[in-house]
């Protein structure tokens, strides 16, 4: 009998989760005989829960006693292990709109790339707590998610509550301290003579790219044409993605009315700004890496008539370089190992060759991914496919953040040499000079003419030593010489 009631109290304790103990232990002892177990007795003043009210106590749903309204948090995303704060480029979706799971509700722009955010639950866009253009770190609400229509007031009240009961200051300005009121003069310019302005800039138009007439949403690469161009964007109707303006449409801008820009006056020179500083998280981190350099000269005259060859099939020699690069390293995987707790090394299973490119305020690396297997020509061209989503910030972090080994090509610029900063979770680095005709001596003791470039690796210490880079450098070497295994 004792084993029965104590398997009966562990039901009760299980099953009445919420209803005191003490209850229990009552409803124990008054139904020790052999009659069936009944419901634990109720305070007098409390009536035993009905089946609507038991959702409340536990059955099959939370809660404290009443069904409370479901207002979710729209949190900053971390796009990258780098990101520490995102900038809102455009809300897709305005307050009240009925969002589903999976909806495309913001368009965040990491250190990286713009990438859209979805949301994981059905409900209405109650509140936006973060304007387009302002940043938020990783991690905070930009927006409140209600259930249903009727908690939308309530979510919106509980937006207003908590920016006004606050005294800090908004996720823009907690990562950018406004300046002193001397510099803060600089930054806000009085108000322009009343010259006459120019037809393009005088245009009041608004179109999908302006978002109602706010800030107005374009590529990195459009605004540096627009801005070679001399071409006003709030003039121009976007036709990409979400009404995006991209180069073809500031090209055709500045087509239409070539005399009109050329006859609009020179502006003033801008005044003085205070610009928010990049985070240069990785470059720090590098810091605390012990690294060493090898540099390596490399005769390119096989390679140069190669790529001569083979150009016209839409061949770069980015892609050779990547290539000759990640055949060298299957023969010296130790180059494509990594440290990345500082504690223990990894023989990275896959070759993924990252390149970096230059981007309108800072560089990105794409990578081209087992870049060993596949061949020259489909190297190519994801090689090129990765360069356009970079210009137009549209790579994905899959796309920029898993390389195993980093190319830095400073060759086109005329650079001879340099050093690159090793990435943090990469065991090496490789700076590529421009290949230059160079006099000398020949095996036969002759004076001749040979193009070289000069490579510099940096590596990272822990992992890779100089015999290590010095083997690799050398098998980069033979291939780059007799190149006839690239195109295989």
């Amino acid at each position: 009998m004792g084993s029965t009631v104590m398997g009966g109290l562990g039901f009760l304790c299980f099953y009445f989760k919420d209803i005191p103990v003490k209850c229990l232990l009552r409803c124990v002892k008054e139904n020790s005989s052999s009659a069936p177990l009944s419901y634990p007795p109720f305070p007098p003043s409390a009536a035993p829960p009905s089946p609507r009210r038991r959702r409340g106590w536990g059955w099959g749903g939370g809660g404290a006693g009443r069904v409370e309204a479901k207002i979710r948090e729209i949190f900053m995303p971390a796009l990258s292990s780098t990101m520490t704060e995102g900038k809102i480029v455009s809300w897709t979706r305005a307050e009240g709109d009925k969002l589903s799971k999976g909806d495309s509700v913001v368009v965040v722009e990491s250190d990286k790339a713009d990438m859209d955010v979805e949301t994981f639950y059905d409900g209405y866009l109650a509140a936006i707590i973060v304007d387009e253009g302002s940043v938020a770190p990783v991690g905070s609400a930009i927006a409140l998610l209600a259930e249903s229509e009727d908690e939308i007031p309530l979510a919106k009240s509980k937006a207003a509550a908590s920016s006004s009961s606050s005294s800090d200051p908004s996720p823009a300005e907690t990562l950018a301290p406004p300046p002193p009121p001397a510099t803060e003069a600089l930054a806000s310019p009085p108000p322009p003579s009343p010259a006459a302005p120019s037809p393009v800039s005088a245009s009041s138009s608004t179109h999908p790219a302006a978002e109602g007439g706010r800030r107005v949403v374009a590529t990195p690469f459009a605004k540096k044409l627009a801005k070679d161009l001399k071409v006003e964007l709030g003039s121009v109707a976007g036709t990409g993605p979400m009404g995006r303006i991209v180069a073809k449409d500031v090209e055709a801008a500045a087509a239409a009315a070539p005399t009109t820009a050329a006859a609009a006056p020179s502006p003033a020179a801008p005044p003085s700004r205070l610009l928010r500083l990049c985070q240069p998280r990785n470059m720090v981190e590098s810091l605390a890496v012990p690294t060493f350099r090898v540099g390596y000269t490399i005769t390119t005259d096989a390679l140069d008539a190669l790529y001569k060859t083979i150009k016209s099939k839409g061949v770069t020699m980015t892609a050779l370089l990547a290539k000759a690069t990640a055949m060298a390293l299957a023969k010296h995987p130790v180059v494509n190992s990594s440290c990345r707790d500082g504690k223990s090394f990894t023989y990275n299973s896959s070759i993924n060759i990252a390149v970096a490119v230059a981007m309108d305020g800072g560089l990105i690396t794409p990578v081209l991914q087992d870049a060993d297997k596949v061949d020259i020509y489909s190297l190519s061209r994801k090689w090129k496919e990765l360069v356009d989503k970079a210009r137009a910030k549209q790579l994905q972090p899959h796309e920029y953040n898993t390389g195993t080994f980093t190319l830095s090509n400073l060759g086109m610029f005329g650079v001879d040499r340099f050093d690159a900063i090793l990435p943090p979770g990469t065991g090496a680095i490789m700076a590529v000079g421009a290949s230059q005709p160079t006099v000398v001596a020949t095996k036969d003791g002759r004076i001749g003419m040979k193009n070289q470039m000069q490579v510099n690796v940096t590596a990272d210490h822990r992992v890779i030593y100089g015999a290590d880079l010095a083997a690799f450098l050398q098998t980069l070497a033979k291939i780059i010489e007799d190149p006839k295994d690239l195109t295989l």
